[in-house]
């Protein structure tokens, strides 16, 4: 098995003006107005030809009018899943035209389709065939070319540590192994990483973690992942991440159509961890800060219940309606952290925090909603970017009311109604005015249960994407 901080990629993209002989020629075509019985029309459809002993696999774009970003995207994964299918070691992309330095944003995400369609987690299965690994070559010899296929293979390493971390079961990571894991990947590429273990988090008093995390065995962590690209003296931008390692929903279980799955309530945290690789990796000049709060929510006798009154790190205080609203308790305590501890510039959080979101967006949109409107923009514009959307949704101090405490400053959970609001609306509770915060609810595109076309079912790696997009270009 190899590192879990080594995924392992089943292409090699190569520049390659030599004429290198390649198996196969991939090249692509516009869907014709009245196309030939089996010639593919619909974007992503192919036909395979043989002729002369020549190979060659003719790739649709769809209608040329209705072609953007995105359809390169798809295509690619489309392109990425047929060879992982079918026995080919050698490629050679044959477009020409996506070369020119006007075409290099649909190059990069027609490649971008193709790594990340190509993904598979086999890392448990006995009968696993040998890794491959397929050459892909660019007839070019740009070098602004050359520079898209180094940054496109850093974005995707750290796609596939997010969705292979994510895939990983709560026997393997849970709040502990995470923080090793972390540890391991900031060592190896020269980041500073701290962790706050139960002891030291319980001298902070940051009741809202631990008490998440008291039924377990395996006892929380907050992990605190630097970079610092920019000058010394600017402030930093922070991330901030959910890592609940596995949600059982405490003692508001439950049931067992949305208990399995769980596994994928870190996807938030992952991604941060995953988005600072990626920025350091890339060089970008700017000082960020990722912070994961990680906890596994159990049941046992020291669980944290209904009823019960927590004294968050922040000083409010929080009456448990749901011991399945935890995720806003554990981010909470990180907000707070991240306060005291740096000047933020910015902060935005990920979470798969409520299954609210799922029913107003569906798993097209991750919900954003905040305090400032630039950031918002700039965040909604980046996701239009990577192909990882986003949708604002409103944060009213109308919203407010349904989180008041009887007992306590704040309850933890207000209704259905406006479900994932209400779960933005108790985390703005806990950030400054002053400081520029977004959060995002990546609930319903963190995973897919069904196969997209770049992304097989499981865990998406939302949010890495995304968020390098942003960084390239951040501004408030």
């Amino acid at each position: 098995m190899k590192s879990p901080t080594h995924p392992n990629i089943p292409f090699q993209i190569t520049i390659a003006p030599d004429k290198t002989l390649a198996e196969l020629e991939v090249s692509l075509i516009f869907a014709p107005d009245s196309p030939k019985l089996g010639e593919p029309a619909t974007a992503g459809e192919s036909l395979f030809l043989q002729d002369h002993g020549k190979s060659r696999l003719v790739v649709s774009l769809g209608k040329q009018e209705k072609i953007n970003q995105e359809t390169y995207r798809k295509v690619g994964g489309s392109i990425g899943k047929w060879l992982i299918n079918h026995p080919v070691q050698s490629v050679e992309l044959s477009v020409p035209w996506l070369y020119e330095e006007n075409n290099l944003d649909s190059l990069y995400a027609l490649l971008e389709g193709i790594l990340l369609g190509g993904y598979q987690f086999q890392r448990y299965k006995q009968n696993n065939e040998p890794e491959k690994v397929i050459s892909v070559f660019l007839r070019t010899d740009s070098m602004s070319v050359k520079d898209l296929v180094e940054r496109l293979n850093i974005v995707t390493r750290a796609v596939y540590l997010a969705r292979d971390w994510a895939h990983e079961p709560a026997n393997v990571i849970n709040p502990v192994t995470l923080a090793e894991w972390t540890q391991s990947l900031a060592e190896e590429n020269e980041l500073t990483c701290k962790i706050l273990d139960d002891q030291a988090l319980s001298k902070l008093g940051a009741e809202g973690i631990l008490s998440v995390g008291k039924g377990s065995h395996t006892p929380p962590r907050m992990i605190i992942l630097e970079y610092r690209g920019g000058l010394s003296d600017t402030p930093p931008l922070i991330l901030i991440g959910k890592a609940i390692t596995f949600d059982t929903g405490g003692y508001s279980l439950k049931d067992t159509t949305n208990i399995q799955g769980m596994k994928y309530d870190k996807c938030g945290g992952i991604a941060v961890i995953a988005t600072i690789l990626a920025t350091a990796l890339l060089k970008l000049p700017i000082n960020v800060v990722g912070i994961v709060g990680a906890a596994e929510n159990m049941i046992s006798s020291t669980a944290y219940r209904p009823d019960d009154i927590l004294k968050t790190l922040s000083g409010k205080t929080v009456e448990i309606i749901s011991t399945d609203a935890e995720g806003r308790l554990v981010l909470a305590d990180a907000l707070t952290y991240a306060q005291t501890h740096y000047t933020p510039r910015a902060i935005i959080d990920l979470a798969t925090l409520t299954g609210g979101v799922i029913v107003a967006l569906g798993r097209v949109f991750g919900g954003v909603m905040g305090n400032s409107p630039s950031l918002i923009q700039n965040l909604i514009e980046s996701g239009e970017a990577s192909g990882e959307r986003l949708w604002q949704l409103p944060l009213d101090e109308e919203y407010l009311q349904a989180l008041k405490g009887d007992d306590a400053d704040l309850k933890n959970s207000g209704g259905r109604e406006g479900h994932a609001i209400l779960g933005g609306m108790f985390l703005k509770q806990f950030v400054d005015d002053s400081i520029p915060w977004a959060h995002l609810d990546i609930a319903g595109v963190a995973n897919t249960p069904k196969d997209l076309p770049y992304s097989p079912k499981g865990p998406t790696g939302f949010g890495v994407r995304l968020l390098i997009e942003f960084l390239k270009k951040f501004s408030i």
